[in-house]
């Protein structure tokens, strides 16, 4: 067919998407404008609260002594093969089993595993990652720089950079965004996964569309697509936005110290340190719309029943994706988002039932 007739017969279909992202758009900055107005009320009533801490987050100079704790495992640095971007990670059990890889969410870091790699470190290579834009891995300032398959891209330098041609993917949040697309694009380099409270990308936006409460649970990402603004926001006050987040008494994670809070706070406390972070969701509406994708790899998914920022239909959303027999899903009673930090000892059961095949 000559190439003129194509382009014609195609050109209505490519109107039509190009409309529909320009009124994607539209909706997402309306989004972003009231939630930057709200976020903005919030950030103040902080600072008028706590007049002392005044509008800027206080720099830490000395890292919290929970981030050098040698039972945890050593500290290393690997150079990406593809990006030449060095990232931290802490690794520990080498030697004594396949790889298990972890990836952190926002906004944590590689400490966010702390209990896992205490738990996993006898049977497992445990490895936990600081994501490209965090802790003391390489942090590019580009919004460029963050896009999914960039962010593939490291996850794959890192398991062929440890010597590995496979692993066991341990995410949560945002990094279990990106071990979801990874298994997809990547399934050779996948054994098996365990994913907790976060939805594939596409199951995110077709549930939704049709659950708008579900919009109004995430409306921080939408204040997240501003540039400058909430780095602004979630710093004054000295960062008392994260502090609510991570320690608030419904929503934040159990009995959280004050040491361990530190843990998280002082990477973000660095000059630029929450824009990297930042950039992840300024990417989240690149490729929208995104086409449905069925799920085969091997996985365990735990769900907190009280999760503030997901709702639990989000679970059945993402069986309906699976080839059956792949999945096994648990929900459990009475928890919130943070999983593995609020109950570790639930989810290490479910791991140790779920790979136990792998150690036989």
């Amino acid at each position: 067919m000559p190439e003129l007739v194509v382009t014609a017969l195609l050109a209505p279909s490519r109107l039509t998407l190009k409309l529909l992202r320009a009124f994607m758009w539209s909706l997402v900055f309306s989004a972003a404008l009231v939630a930057a107005a709200v976020y903005g009320c919030i950030a103040f009533t902080h600072v008028l609260c706590r007049p002392r801490r005044g509008c800027c987050g206080r720099p830490r100079s000395t890292p919290p002594a929970c981030l050098s704790d040698p039972t945890l495992g050593e500290h290393c640095f690997l150079t990406l093969k593809s990006s030449g971007l060095r990232l931290h990670y802490v690794s520990a059990g080498r030697g004594n089993g396949p790889l298990m890889l972890f990836l952190h969410g926002f906004p944590e870091n590689w400490f966010s595993w702390r209990y896992q790699l205490w738990e996993f470190q006898s049977r497992f290579h445990v490895v936990a990652v600081d994501l490209r834009g965090y802790g003391s891995s390489n942090a590019p300032q580009d919004v460029d720089c963050y896009t999914m398959d960039l962010l593939m891209m490291d996850i794959q330098d890192v398991i062929l950079g440890l010597g590995y041609s496979k692993c066991i993917l341990v995410a949560h949040d945002w990094g279990a965004l990106l071990a979801w697309n990874f298994s997809i694009y990547y399934p050779s380099l996948v054994e098996r996964m365990v994913i907790v409270s976060a939805a594939p990308m596409s199951v995110y936006q077709d549930y939704s569309i049709r659950h708008i409460g579900q919009f109004f649970r995430s409306n921080y990402i939408f204040l997240f697509q501003l540039p400058w603004l909430p780095e602004k926001l979630l710093s004054m006050s000295d960062f008392q936005i994260l502090k609510t987040t991570l320690t608030h008494r419904k929503r934040g994670i159990p009995h959280l110290t004050p040491n361990e809070l530190e843990a998280f706070l002082y990477d973000f406390s660095q000059p630029g340190g929450l824009t990297g972070p930042l950039n992840y969701y300024r990417n989240l509406f690149r490729n929208f719309p995104l086409e449905p994708q069925e799920l085969a790899t091997p996985t365990l998914l735990l769900w907190g029943a009280k999760d503030t920022y997901f709702e639990q239909g989000l679970v059945g959303a993402i069986s309906s994706r699976f080839v059956p027999g792949r999945l096994e899903a648990h929900i459990l009673p009475g928890v919130g988002h943070w999983i593995p930090q609020s109950n570790p000892r639930e989810m290490h059961e479910y791991m140790w039932a779920f790979l136990q095949d792998l150690l036989d």
